[in-house]
């Protein structure tokens, strides 16, 4: 493709498709999964089930989604966009899983065939269908910021976070954040007499406000609360503790303003490492002295023991077994001989480094060394005219 047509090519990552216009000015939209949000993998393709023959996943905007049957039997596939049903008037989504896999997708989202009706999917979605498409979808942004001014003129105590229409154009959900209940029957009648629109106020969270924008975690990848979590787990400094991270907020808090949910990751291996961690409330008794424990590797099973309280200069690691011989041992009022096991020797070498220090203010400098200043040579005229002055004042016959 040329670098002149890509150019009037639109990428809508909150509904994963690409619109541009033709030569001719036809309107052309395509699924563009690249860039959606919760991007779908059909782990099961090329598996057939009678049962899933005629029921598709269809997306909409951000993270909603939805189950549809094809009643009239057209020949559709993923990636196609189609009209659906709606509870007033039509949608515009887009395919995106078909077969087997939709079944699982039903058991997670606990969706019940037998308690919930299908919607139907009317056909493929025709010029006409896109074009009031795309005219909704441009209303979308300055309906979200009139909106917010007249919440505002109102004295809610809310926040709209988003706005998204229908695909006939006839209603639009808007997303708020509220700390507290709100009351916005009095909105929404302002509301419709200012948008003309039916209107549907849906709540969210703030982690669910940081999926629907979306954005780069610190890790340098798209967050996940917009790539692939839905459900979202209560998340406490607890899970922070038993990984030894430090509690700062700046560093646990995510772009919602909330813990981030990559903390609860890796909690249930730390909790089993901690459940092997033998406790050690007091010094371990040794011939030589009491041993303190001074750090704990819980993945590694090595626990670091000192003969002073607090330093880390001179410590001696232990293996999770060695410490749990050693706590028996002393209950029998037996001591080891000493900590350090090469013959006393205490200069042992460390395989961890302290943090200490890791929040030094200049630690990003560059620290550059002065250059010695060299002394420059005597340019060549300067040599040439001492030269010339000697050589006048010693000849005499050039006076």
């Amino acid at each position: 493709m040329d670098k002149m047509e890509e150019k009037h090519i639109i990428y809508d990552c909150s509904r994963g498709c690409t619109t541009e216009r033709t030569e001719n000015g036809e309107l052309l939209c395509n699924y563009h999964p690249g860039c959606c949000k919760l991007h779908d993998f059909d782990w099961l393709a090329n598996i057939n089930d009678p049962k899933y023959n005629h029921i598709y996943e269809v997306r909409f905007k951000n993270t909603r989604k939805g189950f549809y049957e094809n009643t009239s039997r057209q020949l559709l596939k993923i990636g196609d966009l189609v009209v659906v049903e709606a509870a007033t008037g039509h949608d515009v989504g887009i395919i995106t899983l078909e077969g087997p896999v939709v079944g699982r997708q039903m058991l997670r989202n606990h969706f019940d065939m037998e308690t919930k009706e299908l919607r139907k999917i009317y056909r493929k979605a025709r010029p006409l269908d896109l074009e009031k498409w795309q005219e909704a979808i441009a209303r979308e942004n300055s309906t979200m910021i009139r909106a917010r001014q007249i919440a505002a003129d109102m004295g809610l105590d809310m926040k709209i976070g988003d706005v998204e229409f229908q695909g006939d154009g006839t209603k639009a959900i808007f997303y708020y954040i509220a700390d507290e209940r709100v009351d916005f029957r009095q909105l929404i009648k302002v509301f419709a007499e200012e948008f003309r629109i039916r209107i549907e106020m849906k709540q969210i969270g703030a982690r669910q406000e940081a999926g629907l924008i979306g954005g780069i975690g610190v890790c340098g990848r798209s967050l996940c609360c917009s790539k692939y979590i839905t459900n979202f787990q209560s998340i406490s400094t607890q899970s922070a503790r038993c990984q030894d991270l430090s509690l700062n907020p700046q560093k646990l808090a995510g772009q919602c303003g909330k813990l981030k949910c990559c903390i609860n990751y890796e909690v249930p291996v730390y909790m089993d490492a901690h459940n092997n961690t033998p406790s050690v409330n007091s010094p371990l008794e040794f011939q030589d002295g009491p041993a303190w424990l001074v750090k704990t590797d819980i993945l590694k099973g090595i626990m670091w023991f000192s003969y002073e309280q607090g330093n880390m200069s001179k410590m001696a690691p232990l293996t999770v077994d060695e410490v749990r011989r050693i706590i028996a041992a002393n209950r029998k009022g037996t001591k080891p001989a000493t900590l350090f096991k090469d013959s006393g020797k205490e200069d042992r070498p460390i395989d961890f480094v302290s943090s200490l220090g890791d929040d030094s203010i200049d630690r990003f400098d560059n620290k550059r060394r002065k250059k010695k200043k060299k002394k420059k040579p005597a340019s060549s005229n300067s040599r040439a005219g001492s030269a010339k002055g000697g050589n006048s004042q010693n000849n005499p016959d050039r006076q």
